[in-house]
Protein backbone atom coordinates (compact mmCIF):
# COMPACT_ATOMS: atom_id res chain seq x y z
CA UNK A 1 0.00 0.00 0.00
CA UNK A 2 1.43 3.73 -1.10
CA UNK A 3 1.36 6.12 1.45
CA UNK A 4 -0.32 9.29 -0.27
CA UNK A 5 0.97 12.71 1.61
CA UNK A 6 -2.62 13.82 1.41
CA UNK A 7 -4.77 10.94 2.44
CA UNK A 8 -5.14 11.01 6.66
CA UNK A 9 -7.68 8.39 6.36
CA UNK A 10 -4.92 6.05 7.97
CA UNK A 11 -3.51 8.26 10.68
CA UNK A 12 -0.98 5.54 12.11
CA UNK A 13 1.00 5.81 8.95
CA UNK A 14 1.75 9.91 9.66
CA UNK A 15 2.15 9.09 13.26
CA UNK A 16 5.95 10.25 12.59
CA UNK A 17 4.96 12.89 10.38
CA UNK A 18 6.34 16.32 11.79
CA UNK A 19 3.09 18.80 11.65
CA UNK A 20 4.51 22.52 11.05
CA UNK A 21 2.45 24.51 14.27
CA UNK A 22 1.12 28.14 13.00
CA UNK A 23 3.64 30.25 11.42
CA UNK A 24 5.44 32.68 14.08
CA UNK A 25 4.00 36.44 13.16
CA UNK A 26 6.86 38.10 15.60
CA UNK A 27 10.52 37.49 15.28
CA UNK A 28 10.96 38.46 18.74
CA UNK A 29 10.60 35.16 21.66
CA UNK A 30 7.30 35.60 23.98
CA UNK A 31 9.45 37.14 27.17
CA UNK A 32 10.51 40.07 24.84
CA UNK A 33 6.96 40.47 23.19
CA UNK A 34 6.05 41.20 26.73
CA UNK A 35 8.03 43.66 27.63
CA UNK A 36 7.43 45.62 24.53
CA UNK A 37 3.69 45.36 24.69
CA UNK A 38 4.03 46.86 28.63
CA UNK A 39 6.30 49.63 27.70
CA UNK A 40 4.24 50.50 24.55
CA UNK A 41 0.98 50.38 27.07
CA UNK A 42 3.15 52.79 29.66
CA UNK A 43 3.89 55.21 26.81
CA UNK A 44 -0.01 55.19 25.60
CA UNK A 45 -1.21 55.85 29.37
CA UNK A 46 1.86 58.98 29.87
CA UNK A 47 0.47 60.25 26.69
CA UNK A 48 -3.35 59.90 27.80
CA UNK A 49 -2.05 61.62 31.06
CA UNK A 50 -2.95 58.79 33.26
CA UNK A 51 -0.58 57.89 36.51
CA UNK A 52 -0.19 54.57 37.99
CA UNK A 53 -1.67 53.74 41.28
CA UNK A 54 -1.16 50.01 43.36
CA UNK A 55 -3.05 49.33 46.30
CA UNK A 56 -3.44 45.51 48.24
CA UNK A 57 -6.98 44.78 49.04
CA UNK A 58 -8.39 41.48 50.93
CA UNK A 59 -9.70 39.01 48.52
CA UNK A 60 -13.11 39.84 49.94
CA UNK A 61 -13.31 43.52 48.73
CA UNK A 62 -11.14 42.49 45.45
CA UNK A 63 -14.46 40.19 44.84
CA UNK A 64 -16.99 42.70 45.58
CA UNK A 65 -15.13 44.95 42.95
CA UNK A 66 -14.89 42.65 40.76
CA UNK A 67 -18.56 41.66 40.94
CA UNK A 68 -20.02 45.27 40.72
CA UNK A 69 -17.69 46.26 38.10
CA UNK A 70 -19.40 43.18 36.19
CA UNK A 71 -22.97 44.50 36.91
CA UNK A 72 -22.08 47.92 35.80
CA UNK A 73 -20.31 46.82 32.85
CA UNK A 74 -17.24 48.69 32.96
CA UNK A 75 -13.72 47.22 34.32
CA UNK A 76 -12.55 47.15 37.81
CA UNK A 77 -9.75 49.71 37.02
CA UNK A 78 -12.91 52.31 35.51
CA UNK A 79 -15.42 51.16 38.94
CA UNK A 80 -12.52 52.48 41.27
CA UNK A 81 -11.80 55.47 39.76
CA UNK A 82 -15.39 56.35 39.64
CA UNK A 83 -15.31 55.74 43.19
CA UNK A 84 -12.13 57.86 44.00
CA UNK A 85 -13.64 60.80 42.20
CA UNK A 86 -16.57 60.71 43.64
CA UNK A 87 -15.00 60.91 47.41
CA UNK A 88 -12.73 63.65 46.46
CA UNK A 89 -15.05 65.40 44.80
CA UNK A 90 -17.07 65.91 48.35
Amino acid sequence: MAKEATDRTTIDLFADDKRRGRPRSNPLPREQQLKVNKRNQIQRDKAKGLKRIELKVSQDLYDALNQKALDSNISRSQLIELILQEQVSH
